[in-house]
């Protein structure tokens, strides 16, 4: 699952989300395994442990605090590690700084277990200022990006060569501008060739990308602006190719690959096994059309291998790969690799030739939500889907050449697994939760699912007034999945207010069974002791593994569709005995703002109380690659149509209800441009409204001393102020 801070509830979902093994993530978010998938390391108190998960997770220290300390100095900290092919050199990263939404930059060291060496890498260049490290495949050298301009340090000698010199802040080497991070997961962008004489690397051109000139009154005595590059829907993209620079002398070749640079996006680029090879994806720009090419380095050719199109959407490898669009899967050294589609009106796994042929792996009226592991010794893919109930996930396997799919996560278990599994296929970390049971984590065997070390997973017998999971079908026929929390000591015959959340876009789901379904974290206290009624409810348009028909029945229609099916459950909803229809507030954040909006200007009798958080008021304010995938590529008037119909602004005029509306003036991902516009149009229309701006602060609202704490205050004393608690 990619989790999306910029779209979401933000720490609801983090609570939602099963956790990881602490200690354990390499950059990319998974396990470093050691080859024989046997054992993996964990870092702990400032050293890197080797845990065998053999022997009940015993554990020895493989790295200590002593080798990671340069001469003079403390130790280095260490917040994410790789390994060199050979498991000889281990490349640290520390001292980390964000990039937009993640810590992406920061320094890198290589201790190298042979020489018993610590070595800084980066030379003179600025600290914190290197970006994806990583060995090459021989392990005698490591790339990096700084400064947008990538570089090779030969580890021998620490002499660096900087392969590419014009990089700027507009002209990006390696790595991507703010709409390919945000939308496509793209962060990383070079790639080390097998042989280690070769550097595949998109650049990336935003220097027609007009600014966002967001305005900073708070860091000095005068105003400042701080510009974002960023193309609204309607402006052109960023420019985007792919070079190919060889390693010893810096020449570079631009790889040939057909169509506008401009109007298509490369959204995915590996190297096949073959050195002289790479292999790329590329969208066109309305992303309805996905090519698979092949690229000869030596004369910079590509051919077309594979196409696929859609009257909707194509979703991107991050999508169905744990937020991950790093990798290719090839299957028999290289000949063959998966891919998946929704060609046939569900999410399935196929296996494509490198002249493209196409075979259907998984079958059926179901979705996959994620690939976990390729174990082609074994002969299984093995991979997550929930066909029966698209609240929850769990663990499959499946023949490489098809045939009827095993599910692995225990039937006792109802509710949502993940699973990191090492390279032999043979064990995993698990992780498992549901909406009353606290995230636990154990070290299983596969494919029997034999608990071998850390927590004995139990669902939380004892739990009180769970969270409730219901369906709901509206006037239109279209059944709905919801979660209830309801209020502590519920008494049916009286009368309760009901506080609906809602996200509503294609980027997030809201209504899964996870820890955290049932929880405001917004809101001080405990919603259900003071007597409210929680809910979500899963709108047509959502991510959920419901089918391509439930989730893109939304193109075109964000803002009208979405909004329908929330109003129409809620009508459902309030017809039960014990809802106030009198006191019914609805709250979202960033999409779910949106929404919020909607709801509260296109349904006033339903609505009574909104609480909208950094919502996109006016749907042509926000970046292409996200608003035009949904919405359609607005080149004119008729294209422009959905964008007005379903944005907030054109219906603030209904507003009846009680309104706050919350925006931070920092927030590079929503623009604070947005609250300037939907107050004007409440305010032409003499709609009253209470409006918070929090100063300098980003789409999270969380920078500062007492940030959170009065961001949660002042959404608490405002629903209690206007959607009173208490049964009646």
């Amino acid at each position: 699952m990619n989790l999306k801070i910029c779209r979401t509830g933000l720490l609801l979902l983090m609570l939602a989300m099963p956790l990881l093994w602490q200690g354990i993530a390499t950059a990319q978010g998974r396990t470093n395994w050691t080859k024989d998938g046997n054992q993996y390391y964990k870092i702990k108190s400032g050293e890197i442990l080797l845990v065998d998960a053999r022997d009940a997770g015993k554990q020895t220290t493989w790295i200590t605090k002593q080798m990671l300390t340069p001469e003079g100095k403390a130790p280095i900290a260490i917040r994410r590690f790789t390994l060199s092919d050979d498991g000889q050199k281990v490349l640290i990263n520390n001292n980390t700084k964000k990039v937009w939404r993640y810590d992406t930059r920061g320094d890198y060291w290589v201790y190298d277990l042979t020489a018993k060496k610590l070595a800084k890498l980066g030379g003179n260049l600025p600290a914190s200022s290197l970006m994806f490290a990583k060995f090459s495949p021989d392990g005698s050298k490591v790339g990096y990006v700084s400064g947008h301009n990538i570089y090779v340090e030969t580890l021998a000698d620490g002499s660096i060569k900087q392969l590419t010199t014009d990089g700027t802040k507009k002209l990006i080497n390696g790595t991507f501008d703010w709409a390919y991070e945000e939308e496509f997961d793209c962060r990383d962008g070079f790639r080390w060739s097998p042989d280690s004489r070769n550097i595949a690397y998109w650049q990336i051109d935003a220097g027609k990308i007009k600014n966002y000139l967001m305005l900073n009154t708070t860091d000095s005595t005068y105003s400042f602006t701080v510009p974002v590059e960023y193309p609204v829907a309607g402006e052109d993209p960023s420019m985007a190719r792919i070079g190919v620079v060889d390693v010893n002398t810096a020449a570079n070749k631009w790889m040939n690959i057909p169509g506008d640079a401009i109007q298509h996006y490369i959204t995915r680029m590996e190297w096949t096994k073959n050195p002289n090879e790479i292999i790329l994806e590329q969208l066109n720009r309305a992303q309805t059309e996905s090519k698979i090419f092949i690229g000869n380095i030596s004369n910079a050719t590509t051919r077309i291998i594979h196409q696929e199109n859609d009257k909707a959407w194509i979703d991107g490898k991050s999508r169905w790969n744990n937020g991950n669009p790093v990798g290719w899967e090839w299957l028999n050294k290289g000949k063959d690799f998966l891919w998946v589609s929704e060609k046939d009106g569900w999410r399935h796994i196929y296996k494509i030739t490198r002249d493209g042929k196409e075979t259907l792996i998984t079958k059926g009226n179901y979705d996959i939500t994620g690939i976990d592991l390729i174990d082609e010794p074994g002969g299984y893919i093995y991979y997550s889907a929930s066909p029966a109930n698209a609240t929850q996930n769990y663990l499959y396997r499946i023949k490489i050449n098809g045939g009827n799919a095993e599910r692995l996560s225990p039937a006792s278990q109802a509710g949502s697994h993940d699973y990191d599994i090492s390279p032999n296929g043979k064990l995993a970390l698990h992780s498992f939760s549901n909406a009353y049971t606290l995230p636990q984590n154990e070290l299983v065997s596969l494919p029997t699912h034999q608990h071998l070390s850390g927590d004995s997973i139990k669902l939380n017998a004892n739990a009180v007034n769970k969270t409730e999971f219901f369906k709901v079908k509206t006037v239109d026929g279209i059944e709905i999945d919801g979660w209830m929390k309801k209020p502590t000591n519920f008494d049916p015959s009286k009368k309760y207010p009901v506080v609906f959340y809602v996200y509503g876009e294609p980027a997030s789901q809201t209504v899964t069974d996870t820890y955290g379904a049932g929880m405001n974290f917004m809101y001080n206290g405990n919603m259900a002791d003071d007597g409210y009624i929680y809910i979500s409810v899963e709108n047509r348009g959502a991510p959920a593994p419901k089918g391509a028909g439930w989730r893109k029945s939304i193109y075109k229609n964000i803002g009208i569709l979405n909004i329908r099916d929330q109003a129409m459950a809620a009508k459902e909803i309030l017809k039960w005995p014990y809802v106030d229809s009198s006191r019914v507030a609805v709250w979202g954040w960033s999409g779910g703002g949106s929404s919020t909006l909607n709801l509260m200007f296109q349904y006033p009798e339903i609505y009574k109380t909104g609480i909208a958080v950094a919502a996109v008021g006016d749907q042509l304010t926000y970046d292409n690659i996200y608003q035009e995938r949904y919405m359609g590529v607005p080149t004119n008037d008729e294209g422009r149509a959905p964008f007005i119909k379903g944005s907030p602004i054109t219906y603030a005029k209904n507003l009846k209800g009680n309104l706050l509306y919350i925006h931070g003036t920092g927030d590079d991902n929503v623009h604070y441009k947005n609250a300037e516009e939907l107050i004007n149009e409440l305010v032409k229309n003499n709609k009253q409204f209470q409006m918070m701006a929090y100063p300098n602060r980003t789409h999270g609202i969380s920078e500062g001393p007492g940030t959170v704490a009065h961001l949660h205050t002042l959404y608490t004393n405002y629903l209690k102020q206007h959607c009173p608690p208490g049964a009646r």
